[in-house]
């Protein structure tokens, strides 16, 4: 692979319109986000259908400035990478069809790239970090523990078995009245109370060591909200969420810890959207104590972007990798 290699990343599984250009895998020269948030809010959600459509609307657009904010135009790029799953199959195929014209009408190879590993590569973005290591994916449509053998190998330890982690905060915080999306005001609102207020179960997994199940906790802030209500007792809102975010992130840091030593790394990566938590960050960075280095990827590269699918597709062209013209998008995708 030549020096100075471009790659450009597109991104649209969910509700974020995004293209970035990486210079060698892993300096960010422009990194462009669309944000669907004002149309998705009024609805306490993503509605898949108004996601794709405005897809359609910004991606030449983004694209275009992606280019600009890099100082490179079309012919200069070596690569297109794009996210074809896991995620919303509308919006996933706006990202995928264009891309597939964009590599067709350049001459240039295509990567398709899982959304999950775009994740797990965001920690190598403006970092020296290398494999091996145990990285945490955890946002509103996914919850992994990963164990990164090396640049495309995967172990996936634990999984959850019904709501990922996003999901329940969102849910928690359209409970709250709080808005969309749930978990930064969540996160800002837990700041200011009591974590131990009241105490909220998280399931364990029989029979799985290292996965989650995330609806039990959903459905006990829902009961207790309904006794509250019942009784007209009033509701200090600012310790639901510290009391709630407590014992997720308990669970997340004590799955992830436990797979860390089981697999004896030396360094353990966050990503994904609820990597931007900083309860999480904080728990997590505690508890590992001198035993573990922690990664964290910058704010804007823990949500959904270009940037990453870019670094990952680098790599797995590095790797020998390369997708053709009959490349889907997929509602689901396994990492392997």
């Amino acid at each position: 692979m030549t020096e100075n290699f471009l790659t450009l990343g597109i991104e649209t599984s969910c509700d974020e319109t995004s293209a970035a250009v990486v210079l060698n895998g892993r300096r960010v020269l422009s990194n462009v986000i669309f944000s669907q948030v004002k149309w998705h809010e009024k609805f306490g959600g993503v509605v898949p259908e108004i996601a794709s459509r405005q897809h359609l609307e910004a991606i030449c657009h983004v694209t275009q400035k992606a280019l600009d904010d890099a100082g490179i135009k079309f012919p200069d790029i070596d690569l297109v990478a794009v996210t074809c799953g896991p995620g919303l199959v509308g919006a996933l195929l706006v990202g995928v069809s264009y891309a597939k014209g964009l590599a067709y009408v350049l001459k240039k190879p295509l990567i398709g790239v899982n959304h999950i590993e775009g994740h797990i590569f965001a920690n190598f973005l403006e970092s020296s970090l290398e494999p091996p290591f145990l990285c945490l994916v955890v946002s509103g449509g996914h919850s992994h523990i990963v164990y990164v053998k090396d640049y495309g190998k995967y172990e996936v330890m634990g999984r959850t078995v019904d709501d990922a982690a996003g999901e329940a905060f969102d849910k928690t915080a359209r409970a709250l009245g709080l808005g969309y999306p749930g978990g930064p005001l969540i996160d800002r609102i837990a700041k200011t109370g009591d974590e131990n207020a009241i105490s909220f179960p998280v399931a364990h997994v029989r029979g799985e060591d290292f996965s989650f199940s995330f609806s039990g906790i959903k459905s006990a802030v829902l009961n207790y909200l309904n006794q509250m209500r019942m009784k007209n007792i009033p509701i200090a809102v600012e310790n639901v969420a510290a009391s709630f975010q407590k014992a997720v992130v308990d669970a997340l840091v004590e799955k992830t810890l436990a797979a860390a030593r089981a697999k004896n790394v030396r360094t353990i990566a966050l990503a994904g959207g609820v990597a931007a938590n900083s309860k999480l960050r904080q728990e997590l960075s505690a508890r590992a104590g001198g035993d573990f280095a922690v990664n964290f990827p910058p704010a804007v590269f823990c949500t959904d972007n270009a940037a990453m699918i870019a670094c990952a597709g680098y790599y797995r062209n590095k790797g020998g990798v390369i997708s053709h013209m009959d490349l889907n998008a997929y509602a689901t995708l396994s990492l392997f």
